[in-house]
Formats: structure tokens, C-alpha cells, sequence
């Protein structure tokens, strides 16, 4: 049993050490997300340093809330995430109140920076100030209730706040005629020039990654190395968390897509696609063949994962943004990652004098 932030509590927080029990009780929880797995947590404990306690709590006996808190050091100090959790219904007060009582209890012993999370919980639907905008009741009374206890909005938001997503109570019709009349088109215009989708396997690895590249050199965005890929794409293969699917073209790979999926979500979490053959349209039908694959496998979500901070057209996401909105789906605007800083001046120290430190944590969270 871990440290008890109220011992009068019904609520009690009990450390777990086996993967199989952890992933089974994360599952089962609301807004429960692959990065709050036994698996990411050891990914990135092998790839960044991040070392994972996974916390469980109960109250009256039945588990109601659970978080893979990462800890790290740098230099002489130590910083708390918790990526997309803790993991609960934020709508139960008792339990809200007791998790963020105990984090912030974990975050003063550890005399922390700061201790960060990211619940995946929206804020509202749709794009601000058009007619869909609208708020969360629950995502709202969240962010109200995190100011009341001195968390701040993070200028390091890890993950993107915002997304797309799809309802899977559509049937696969109803989802193909939503999309808007120029993704359908292309969709058949990739059928019709002789594109086929097929699965990929450990073997196709390093095409994966030459592809990433690839699309890292044309967009301009940050590509780790081989290793790094190589590490979560397999891991998660091996798990069953993750399935990837390659468009070819006369056996000529094309794009391809790496889904991650866990709970009642499917995550489009890494795409990539070659320079060559793209009046074909590769990206449209891979991405209709992934919708698809979600769908037959029971999910009940499918997360785009990634939409504009700012929904302007000067965004750097927007052309991608464009491209997913193509599919249909709503906006959602998620809660944001947030940080508690047990000690407040070393934490502006950290914010205002070690900008350069932040920028290079940041490319390993």
C-alpha cells in the first residue's frame, strides 16, 4: 500500500506491480488511454528515463481510478507526468478530490518541480466560436476545480489538447457517406489507380521508418532515431495495442499508418507517406482501410489524435487538420495538461530561467 493523502478517506491508493492486473483495471476505468499502459510506461522508462509507479485506487473495495505516474530527474530535479490520466470519471467528486489530494501529497514528498497531468477528458466540442462550439459540463467543472487547488495551465502541453474523433455507432455506410464529396472521391480515385492496403508485420519495420523519415524531411517535424521507433512500433505489435497498415502500390510501398488501440479507442498515431505516387491518393483509401479495421474490431472511438491549437489557417497543423476533417468526425478540445508546483519559486525559476532546459525535456516526454 502506498501513502494514504487522507487515512480517513474511503478511498485508499495501493502501488501495482503486475502488468497483466494493471492494464485489466486501467481498461476498465473511464477515459481509460494506451499511454497510461504497463507498456508505455515501460517504453518510455527503456527510451527516455522515465521510471513508471503505477497506482491503483479503491474505495469500499472496488477500484475507481488508477495513474502510471512517470518520475525523472534533471540534474538535481526530480519532474512528475502523468500522460493522458489519471485515469477515473472526474464527474465523481469524492474520487476526484481524493486522487488529486494524493498527487499533489506524491508531488510534495518527492519536493518536485512540478508534477504534470493530462486528463483525457474534453473541455468542449467543435471549433471555438462556430455553431458546433460546445462546452463540457464535466471537462469545465474539472478546469474550475484545478484552479480552486493552484494547478496551472502548462506552457509545455505534451500531447496534442486537441483532436477529431469518430463515432463508431455509425454503420460503415453511414460513415463513408458522412465524409465530405472530395475525400470520398479520393478515397475511390486510390481504389481505382491500383492502391491496395495490406497489414504489416516486425519485418516491415525498417520501411516503416524509412517512410517516416521521409515525411519528417518534407514536413519539417522531429524524427527520432530508428531505435526509438523501432522500440514502441514492435513493443506494441507484440502487445496487441498496436496494428500497422501499409498502402502499396505494384508492391512499391507508398504510405502507411500505425494504429494504437486499447480500451474502446483506436488512435491514428503515426502516419507517413513517400514523395512518390501521390496523385494516386495512397493516404485516402489507407486511412478509410484504418477506419474500417477499427470498426470491425469493436472499438467504439476513433481518435485522429492531433488537431490545431489554434484553429486558424497560419496553424502549423492545419493542412493536417484539413486532411482529417475530410473524414468527418467532431472536434474535441480536451482539458489540457496541468501542473502542481509544491514549491511556486522553484517553479518560476524552472518556467522563466530554463527555457532551454524545458525545450530539450520536452522532446523527451
Amino acid at each position: 500500500m502506498t501513502h494514504q493523502a487522507d487515512p480517513n478517506s474511503r478511498v485508499k491508493a495501493y502501488t501495482i506491480h503486475i502488468p497483466e492486473l494493471w492494464n485489466e483495471i486501467v481498461c476498465e476505468l473511464p477515459y481509460a488511454h494506451v499511454l497510461q499502459t504497463w507498456e508505455w510506461g515501460e517504453f518510455k522508462r527503456e527510451t527516455t528515463g522515465w521510471h513508471p509507479q503505477r497506482v491503483a485506487f479503491k474505495r469500499d473495495g472496488e477500484i475507481v481510478a488508477a495513474a502510471s505516474i512517470g518520475v525523472r530527474r534533471v540534474g538535481p530535479f526530480p519532474m512528475m507526468y502523468v500522460p493522458k490520466g489519471p485515469t477515473m470519471a472526474y464527474e465523481d467528486g469524492e474520487v476526484c478530490g481524493f486522487v488529486l489530494d494524493w498527487l499533489q501529497q506524491l508531488a510534495r514528498d518527492h519536493r518536485a518541480v512540478w508534477l504534470k497531468i493530462e486528463p483525457d477528458i474534453a473541455a468542449a466540442t467543435g471549433i471555438p466560436g462556430e455553431a458546433d462550439d460546445t462546452p463540457n459540463p464535466a471537462g469545465q467543472a474539472l478546469i474550475g476545480t484545478l484552479q480552486q487547488r493552484g494547478w496551472r495551465f502548462s506552457g509545455d502541453q505534451v500531447q496534442f489538447r486537441n483532436s477529431i474523433k469518430i463515432d463508431f455507432t455509425q454503420s460503415e455506410d453511414a460513415l463513408l457517406a458522412a465524409m465530405s464529396q472530395n475525400t470520398r472521391r479520393k478515397v475511390r480515385v486510390a481504389e481505382r489507380e491500383g492502391v491496395t492496403v495490406r497489414a504489416a508485420t516486425a519485418d516491415d519495420l525498417p520501411t516503416l521508418y524509412a517512410l517516416y523519415q521521409e515525411t519528417g524531411a518534407r514536413d519539417e517535424f522531429l524524427v527520432r532515431p530508428a531505435w526509438y521507433y523501432e522500440q514502441a512500433w514492435q513493443r506494441f505489435m507484440e502487445a496487441e495495442l498496436a496494428h500497422a497498415l501499409i498502402a502499396e502500390f505494384e508492391g512499391k510501398p507508398l504510405a502507411h499508418v500505425i494504429l494504437f488501440h486499447f480500451a474502446e479507442t483506436c488512435w491514428y498515431f503515426y502516419g507517413a507517406s513517400s514523395n512518390e505516387e501521390r496523385q494516386r491518393m495512397p493516404n485516402y483509401l489507407l486511412q478509410w482501410e484504418a477506419i474500417k479495421w477499427a470498426k470491425a474490431r469493436g472499438y467504439k472511438t476513433y481518435d485522429f489524435w492531433g488537431a490545431p491549437n489554434v484553429f486558424d489557417e497560419n496553424d502549423p497543423l492545419w493542412g493536417v487538420f484539413a486532411f482529417k476533417r475530410g473524414f468527418r468526425g467532431t472536434v474535441v478540445r480536451h482539458v489540457g495538461a496541468w501542473d502542481y508546483a509544491p514549491f511556486p519559486p522553484l517553479y518560476r525559476l524552472y518556467t522563466q530561467v530554463a527555457p532551454r532546459v524545458r525545450r530539450w525535456l520536452r522532446h523527451r516526454l
